[in-house]
């Protein structure tokens, strides 16, 4: 475990006052600005929670009872999605502390930045399964930036100064911090000092101008480049150097999934989603392009398809924070490392102009291919039961784009990514390399608290709400109104439709019973309504909209509605399945 060090602490005695390690973390907190904190008390972490209720009080601090640590670490992530601030989150010991787990490595995977402080036992009974006492230090080590255990109370300004810089800092993450009971109660001399610098941290590598030199001559050169968006230009705040060096260079642009909303889904040179369930023009012309420029993405399974067989024809650039990133799945050309808010525009800076008409014209057939095959379908069944695309359209010719999507884990959340109008930056927040189901409510919540001005929509599917649901009681106490739309097929849909495809329709354990969800929201005071057919679907929109409250609706939709196209698992990208196929 790691040695906290006075370097960053040295302040002068006159600027400091004695207060209890309880006081200190919530002082350090409002020198943070991390106003807002998501949590559940218990025993360890009490004497904290004493304390933030006199700064409750005083409207320096507000916490956010969620109705399970899960439910905080998640809100917390929404919150730091769509606000681009830290989120912050309290759990005790024990099983609060290991509640946290699941959304701590959903965070590490998708790189947001969040801090986790639990309580622990007190110092001189760690090691002797003490009650409620769990190592979370060495449990949550693999899927942490840092973590750190306070022992004594003089050290938590420093180690609360680290978390922030760490969190934010570079690529982003999650950080825990661990307070024993001792730590909490014991008095110390408090000051504070934010941390811009740690020894042997270098959160942004260096960039090599020869870096610049080889990516400026094949982007120049290039006669079919595609641009590959991910959750890097949005984390960097590049939305706009973005849109400044496709405008110049007229490349088409594609999007991972957390890449969406980076560029707006009407902009003329963007393609539409990469992946497994992307759009199919971005992927056959992936493996058609001579120059693929990767914008902050790490090449996700989910994206490359069949990894010997990607983009065979390409050059390839890759702009990245994380050097570990690179080469780690896809061989590049060149690697231009830095923060891409800088890097990007150095590159948009020296490159010739130019139109690629002819590459960008030669898209067209494959997306008027994806719409008669399948988009047409999903977003105007007319007949029989309501498709999950066109409850999307409904959303979208109600707000047009003037909402932050919250979604789930799913078919809904694919069908969702693939058709939702993205207009604004930071406008979906989803679950993407650790595909979280249960993540979708909570989520919503911090949301709302991030972006208190914009829509909320949440779109879930009936077995990921049914992992969270106690979370509408968050919902219901601080009167968010939220607006949530469950997609109800009866069925785990995804794993459902896997099984149609590949284990030959033999539907083990998918077939799932729900509770009424709208009888459910109304035992939390909430209002909602069922919708059954396609007539019912556009008023009932409308008063979920026009209520200025939390509101919720429960759409049936059909049971063995299927997300198409789809590439295949193991399967070149350009190989995508349109379900229509004889």
């Amino acid at each position: 475990m790691e040695t906290l060090t006075k370097e960053k602490t040295e302040v002068q005695k006159d600027k400091s006052i004695r207060v209890t390690g309880s006081e200190a973390l919530l002082m350090a907190l409002i020198a943070e600005e991390a106003k807002i904190i998501f949590g559940y008390p218990g025993g360890a972490i009490m004497p904290v929670y004493d304390k933030l209720m006199d700064y409750e009080l005083q409207h320096k601090l507000k916490h956010i009872l969620t109705r399970h640590e899960q439910g905080a670490i998640h809100a917390a992530q929404g919150f730091a999605r769509v606000s681009g601030k830290t989120g912050v989150c309290f759990a005790t010991s024990g099983p609060g502390a290991a509640n946290l787990i699941t959304g701590i490595a959903d965070a590490f995977l998708d790189s947001t930045p969040v801090v986790c402080f639990t309580g622990q036992v007190y110092s001189h009974l760690l090691g002797s399964d003490a009650f409620q006492e769990t190592d979370i230090v060495g449990i949550s080590m693999p899927v942490t930036k840092w973590n750190f255990q306070v022992r004594r109370a003089d050290e938590i300004p420093e180690a609360v100064a680290k978390a922030f810089y760490i969190a934010k800092s570079g690529r982003p993450g999650p950080v825990l911090i661990d307070l024993t009971k001792d730590a909490m109660l014991n008095e110390l001399d408090f000051s504070y000092k934010k941390v811009d610098k740690i020894r042997s941290y270098i959160p942004v590598p260096e960039t090599k101008q020869y870096e610049f030199e080889k990516a400026v001559e094949l982007i120049n050169s290039a006669k079919k480049p595609l641009a590959l968006v991910g959750q890097g230009v949005i984390l960097a705040g590049a939305e706009k150097e973005l849109e400044e060096f496709v405008d110049k260079t007229g490349i088409p642009v594609a999007s991972t999934l957390l890449g969406l909303s980076a560029l707006p889904s009407e902009h003329p040179l963007f393609t539409g989603m990469l992946g497994m369930h992307g759009n199919v023009a971005p992927n056959v012309k992936t493996n058609e392009a001579d120059l693929l420029i990767a914008l902050g993405m790490r090449f996700d399974d989910r994206v490359t398809g069949k990894v010997d067989t990607y983009a065979p024809n390409a050059k390839k650039i890759h702009f990245e924070i994380d050097k570990a990133e690179v080469n780690k799945i896809i061989n590049v050309d060149v690697a231009v490392l830095g923060n891409i808010k800088q890097t990007l525009p150095l590159i948009t800076n020296l490159v010739n102009e130019n139109c690629h008409e002819v590459w960008s014209n030669s898209f067209i057939p494959y997306k008027d291919e994806e719409k008669r095959r399948v988009i047409n379908k999903e977003l105007y069944p007319y007949n029989g039961k309501i498709s999950m695309g066109e409850v999307i359209r409904n959303i979208n010719e109600t707000l047009n784009g003037e909402a932050v999507l919250v979604t789930d884990v799913g078919q809904h959340q694919m069908i969702a990514s693939r058709y939702f109008n993205f207009k604004n930056k930071r406008s979906l927040v989803s679950s993407g390399g650790l595909g979280t189901m249960g993540f979708g409510l909570p989520a919503a919540v911090g949301a709302k608290f991030g972006a208190p001005d914009k829509n909320i929509v949440l779109v879930s599917g009936d077995g990921g709400f049914q992992m969270t649901l106690q979370e509408l009681g968050t919902i219901a106490h601080n009167k968010l109104p939220v607006k949530m739309i469950v997609l109800n097929n009866n069925y785990l849909g995804m794993v459902r439709q896997w099984q149609e495809l590949f284990f030959d329709e033999r539907y083990a354990s998918t077939s799932i019973t729900s509770p009424d969800f709208v009888v459910l929201a109304s035992a939390y005071g909430i209002k909602g309504e069922h919708v059954h057919s396609h007539n019912e679907l556009v008023e009932a929109m409308q008063r979920l909209w026009n209520c200025d409250e939390p509101y919720l609706l429960e759409v049936h939709v059909a049971k063995k509605g299927n997300v198409f196209p789809m590439v295949p698992a193991g399967a070149p990208v350009d190989r995508m399945v349109f379900g229509d196929e004889k």
